[in-house]
């Protein structure tokens, strides 16, 4: 069970900040607990069973992120390759739902890797599950991170600049 303060990372809905943990401001027809989730890129409110089947998961720790950014160079883009919207929308909805930063950092890749290798716009289903994508992991990084979110691209491309820079001293 998740304490009130801490950060998890709840479904689709992204990194979320426990408010609470007991019984919800409304009604319901079974006494059991809630949890009162206050997610860090919004305003709205989320009540939800502590025995819910959606998915949870603690933020991972400031020394995962950090290794994670590490590694984005060398993390292999998506290989889905698909002409069908749906199927391209199944798959990248997959990745979505496995809650896995590292499956977010080749979704997001590979999307930026079909636009260079078109040489055009991709499409909008593209656009808009590398955004999701983008979300998601820059949500948890400020988070593990301890950082505004409007500094983790930044903060992704220094520290990359950075180990890169080591690497050739070496």
């Amino acid at each position: 069970m998740y304490q009130t303060g801490e950060f998890i990372v709840y479904g689709t809905s992204g990194v979320c900040r426990v408010e609470a943990v007991g019984k919800p401001p409304f009604d319901t027809e079974e006494d059991k607990p809630y949890y009162t989730l206050m997610p860090v890129s919004g305003t709205e409110i989320i009540y939800v069973p502590v025995d819910s089947s959606v998915f949870t998961r603690p933020v991972i720790s400031r020394a995962q992120a950090e290794k994670l950014i590490q590694t984005i160079p060398t993390i292999e883009a998506d290989g889905f390759t698909s002409h069908s919207m749906r199927m391209s929308s199944e798959h990248y909805q997959e990745v979505l739902q496995s809650h896995d930063c590292r499956e977010l950092v080749q979704l997001i890749k590979a999307v930026y890797a079909k636009s260079r290798r078109n040489g055009r716009r991709v499409s909008q289903v593209d656009q808009r599950y590398r955004k999701r994508a983008e979300d998601l992991l820059h949500g948890e990084l400020a988070v593990a991170l301890g950082i505004p979110l409007g500094e983790v691209q930044p903060y992704i491309a220094r520290t990359i600049a950075q180990y890169k820079k080591q690497a050739k001293k070496a």
